[in-house]
């Protein structure tokens, strides 16, 4: 045993009797150590096994070990950062490049088609990105991790060789829209629980760097996408896209890996009883329903907005690259701020700046003020993405982490289903891209309330570190 493990074992013999009869309390259920035990690999660090079981006679021998005892670095836990960015990569980078396939089929596959109808597809893929959460954050819990992962990536990448066959809108909807979110879903949900066992301080910074993957590939992907289809066609354009996906996801295959073993948490599927017990994080769920209503709006129009005020096709769909390349600052940044400042205290201004931007984007009709709207944009929806699901952390125990997740991704993912296909119907009864923005724009304020609200009820006082 370390050095490091005897001295938390003797803060843990420390610790009052009392200190554990706190579980109706979502205040003290932050602050409780969770005794739990774990097996010791071979280059010194504690894991359990890809099948969720664990030699804890070696654990039990040692006594023992709290989820405080998180590596928080060394050469495993960063791997695990590697493989987290690619899975994100070919997850959320692949579905956050839909502006660039709106605009394309608005314009030629599915042109005889509404706005309103084709963005059911994108928004059906950010649904699903988040709706598995619930199935696949619960499984993480009980330690079932690789093989849904691996068959998730597999999905991911067939149903993008599919799409190549697609010339229908309703093959499309199956194709692009059911089953790559579905594949998606699986893969990035569980990415975000695995770090939760690997890093505690440094936390924010391993959530900021794994979602440095987004950014890239919803920088790739579009420009990728638009510089091969008139070169290659279609059909192949999606087969080498396809290709991608499945190198980006072999290394996540091989590197992501649990290290605490599962803990079977009473409360089901959809525990009911943490919004009972704990109004922060009902609260902090609302939020992100509203938040999501607003926030994928302007990655899936800025593209045919520009089209549609006269900027050249050749390069407004360099906007949704653009807006995508920006995030990387503003995920960067959330990896080195909220670690200090608090998660809600950096990405609730950021969200009010964001739907501010969000009131604006219309009112920019020429190429340089939308690529002006793609870098603001693209710095504050990066830090919001980045440091969205740390709260959650904070709002209950490690062993819980993968459905506490999961729940916040279910309910979020409704306001994703909803929100760009709502936008563009505003968008077909208008005529324009006005009330677009008033409409996205006024959730994300409201998602920016909420999470103060969230803060409020955990420090009971209008400012602090959350």
């Amino acid at each position: 045993m370390s050095s490091a493990d005897e001295k938390d074992m003797d803060n843990q013999s420390n610790t009052p009797p009392g200190s554990k009869d706190t579980k109706s309390s979502w205040r003290s259920t932050q602050k409780t150590v969770i005794p739990v035990q774990l097996q010791q690999s071979r280059d010194g660090l504690s894991e359990s096994t890809g099948s969720g079981s664990s030699r804890s006679a070696a654990a039990a021998k040692d006594g023992p070990v709290s989820e405080m005892d998180c590596p928080d670095g060394g050469l495993r836990a960063w791997l695990v950062v590697l493989g987290t960015a690619f899975s994100t990569l070919a997850s959320l980078g692949y579905i956050t490049s839909w502006g660039v396939f709106q605009s394309y089929y608005e314009q030629t596959l599915l042109k005889d088609h509404t706005p309103s109808s084709i963005a059911w597809i994108g928004s059906l893929q950010i649904c699903l990105v988040f709706l598995p959460g619930l199935i696949s954050g619960r499984l993480f819990d009980l330690g079932i991790f690789k093989v849904p992962f691996v068959a998730a990536s597999a999905l991911l990448v067939t149903s993008t060789f599919l799409v190549a066959e697609c010339t229908q809108y309703w093959q499309f909807v199956l194709c692009q829209g059911l089953a790559t979110g579905l594949g998606v879903g699986m893969v990035f949900g569980p990415s975000l629980s695995v770090l939760g066992h690997w890093f505690k301080r440094k936390r924010g910074a391993a959530l900021g760097l794994t979602t440095l993957g987004s950014s890239v590939g919803g920088t790739v992907f579009p420009i990728a996408t638009r510089k091969l289809i008139p070169v290659v066609g279609f059909p192949w354009t999606m087969r080498i896209l396809a290709f991608i996906l499945l190198f980006s996801l072999c290394i996540p295959s091989l590197t992501l890996a649990r290290r605490l073993p599962p803990k079977a948490v009473s409360g089901g599927l959809f525990n009911f009883k943490a919004f009972r017990d704990s109004p922060p994080f009902t609260v902090y769920c609302i939020g992100v329903v509203f938040l999501f209503l607003g926030l994928f709006t302007v990655l899936t129009y800025i593209d045919i907005s520009g089209v549609t005020n006269g900027v050249s096709p050749d390069y407004s769909f360099y906007l949704v690259a653009i807006t995508n390349a920006s995030s990387t600052v503003g995920r960067i940044t959330t990896g080195l701020v909220v670690d200090k400042s608090g998660a809600i205290n950096f990405i609730a201004p950021t969200t009010f700046l964001a739907g501010i931007i969000t009131f604006a984007w219309p009112f920019a009709t020429s190429g340089s003020s939308l690529t002006a709207i793609a870098v603001l944009y693209g710095f504050t929806s990066g830090t919001i993405i980045s440091g969205l699901a740390i709260p959650v952390f904070l709002l209950g125990d490690v062993s819980d982490i993968g459905r506490r997740t999961g729940m916040m991704m279910t309910l979020g993912a409704l306001g994703g289903l909803f929100g760009a296909p709502i936008s563009g119907a505003i968008n077909k009864a208008s005529g324009g891209f006005k009330e677009v923005g008033y409409f996205a724009g006024l959730m994300m304020i409201i998602a920016g309330f909420f999470m103060l609200t969230t803060r409020f009820l955990v420090l009971r006082k209008v400012w602090g570190k959350f």
